[in-house]
């Protein structure tokens, strides 16, 4: 009885560390870019209160998008996710009254290596006027993820 139970531990240990598919995992992230398209928005870019932001960023990986995530957030107090080389110019740190929070999940058609996003997002009438982040992540079908962060201004 003790041999049949450690042979069947030890089976089950050759079973959990069969690597023959890891061979076929994608290890991969997936990536952003604005090569050959107008990326938008831009860091430092100005929006006015009830205004669009026409949101244009490409999707690849190599081998199967997922998903991607828009969030918008204010940044008052200047906190930074650190995926850019500009510096933009800040207003002064102040407390939100009623700071502007948007957050959405959109769908990529399955199998797709390559997309453009493109969503028109509407920037309401009554939300403080200030330095706001926007970003932009794309997880592939295997998990991995990428985040792209642009600093703007949303003004009267």
């Amino acid at each position: 009885m003790k041999h049949s139970i450690l042979a069947i531990i030890f089976a089950s240990l050759l079973c959990a560390c069969d690597s023959s598919n890891d061979d076929n995992k994608d290890m991969t992230a997936p990536s952003i870019t604005d090569n050959g398209i107008d990326a938008c928005p831009y860091d430092c870019q100005t929006f006015r209160r009830g205004d669009e932001i026409a949101v244009c960023f490409a999707l690849i990986d190599n081998e199967e998008l997922g998903n991607y995530n828009i969030e918008i957030h204010h940044n008052f107090d200047h906190h930074t996710h650190s995926t850019s080389d500009v510096e933009c110019e800040f207003e002064a740190d102040k407390t939100a009254v009623n700071g502007w929070i948007f957050n959405d999940d959109y769908a990529i058609p399955a199998g797709q290596k390559y997309h453009v996003a493109q969503q028109f997002i509407q920037i309401p009438d009554d939300i403080d006027t200030g330095d706001y982040h926007f970003m932009i992540r794309v997880t592939d079908a295997a998990g991995w993820q990428q985040l792209r962060a642009v600093a703007i201004r949303i003004t009267e």
